[in-house]
């Protein structure tokens, strides 16, 4: 679902996005959203089933003592994750006059970000007409995304030769060895679970075999594009040791790049950046500069030309029963956008169009 709203204010046309999906995680698919007043206590979420939001176990809610807090039951995830987007969107379309204080604002609301981002990968550019753009998409109050993963898929397939283990001694090649000793040759700690910050990884995602074919699934992300670029040759050439190791046997290699390094755009365009952080300065609201290890639509769009970094809605504890959204940090997620707008409309240096130096 795209839109534009148009304005009166000659300006580069500024891009809101969101996607539409929320998370499966087994629990229940509908919401029953509360708003609890948190005042250092532990919160119950569900009397019946005793479920409960404890300091203790969840110490970020301390900061928000005094302040109102959007939480579920606890028999489901809150939704936050990108309800909230989509909401300070629709109140930025909503309080926006249409006259002097903007100019034109594109909207585009996503399927499928949770699942591939494959809503973003087909959204119709002719329809999502902007100069720059914004996700606004998890984390709490300040925090932005510049850069996210490289990301890429393999797909590893390991051919044996089947045989009777009666008569097998010399004749077969197990599909399950091979893929054992294809994984064997990475290191276990450079694994999702043994690595953070700007770390990349391999995961050895999904293996299936039987007796004459193994399938492996395999995941390769990193921030650095030749490092990335390297991890993409070390498949390859683990492949072609496998090869060499059971000469009657096959290894055939399917790589698939996914999402790239939204950072790269912003440093050909750093409008939206600036912009960004110009917004956090003027709202006196702390930058927290977060390598994003995943994807988001952002990425997607950054690659087809249109640069789009990422903010907070303001929610912690995505995916869970215990997601939260504080009302304070909800509402200047919305701030964040208008000023960027009010910043759009009024134009000046954070506008020209200069490359970032790289570094």
């Amino acid at each position: 679902m795209t839109g534009v709203k148009r304005g009166k204010t000659a300006a580069p046309r500024v891009g809101f996005i969101a996607h539409l999906d929320t998370v499966d995680v087994g629990l229940s698919p509908t919401v029953h959203p509360q708003i609890l007043r948190y005042e250092g206590q532990d919160l119950c979420l569900n009397a019946e089933h005793d479920i409960w939001l404890r300091t203790d176990e969840h110490p970020e809610l301390i900061r928000w003592k005094g302040e109102d807090i959007i939480v579920g039951d606890g028999t489901s995830v809150l939704g936050a994750d990108n309800k909230a987007a989509i909401a300070v969107i629709m109140t930025l379309l909503a309080r926006s006059s249409g006259e002097e204080d903007h100019g034109d604002i594109v909207v585009a609301f996503v399927p499928d970000e949770e699942i591939d981002l494959r809503g973003s990968r087909v959204l119709d550019l002719e329809r999502f007409p902007c100069d720059f753009a914004y996700t606004i998409d998890c984390c709490e109050l300040g925090e932005v995304m510049i850069e996210n993963f490289n990301a890429a898929s393999g797909k590893i397939t390991f051919r044996g030769v089947s045989a009777h283990p009666m008569s097998a001694r010399g004749v077969m090649v197990n599909p399950l060895m091979m893929a054992m000793d294809f994984i064997d040759q990475f290191d276990r700690n450079d694994t999702p679970e043994c690595t953070d910050g700007r770390d990349g990884f391999f995961w050895c995602k999904d293996l299936v075999t039987d007796e004459s074919e193994g399938r492996l699934s395999m995941l390769i992300r990193d921030f650095d594009r030749e490092r990335f670029d390297d991890r993409k040759r070390r498949i390859l050439d683990t492949a072609e040791t496998i090869r060499l190791k059971y000469p009657t046997g096959e290894v055939r290699v399917d790589l698939v790049d996914t999402y790239q390094n939204m950072n790269h755009a912003l440093q050909q365009d750093p409008r939206a950046e600036r912009l960004l952080f110009q917004a956090l300065e003027d709202l006196e609201i702390a930058r927290k500069l977060v390598p994003m290890r995943g994807g988001t639509d952002g990425a997607i769009l950054s690659a087809k030309g249109i640069p789009t970094p990422n903010f907070f809605t303001g929610a912690y504890k995505f995916h869970s029963r215990y997601e939260f959204l504080p009302v304070p940090a909800f509402e200047k997620s919305y701030l964040v956008a208008a000023e960027i707008c009010r910043l759009v409309a009024m134009g000046g240096g954070l506008l020209k169009h200069r490359p970032r130096p790289i570094g």
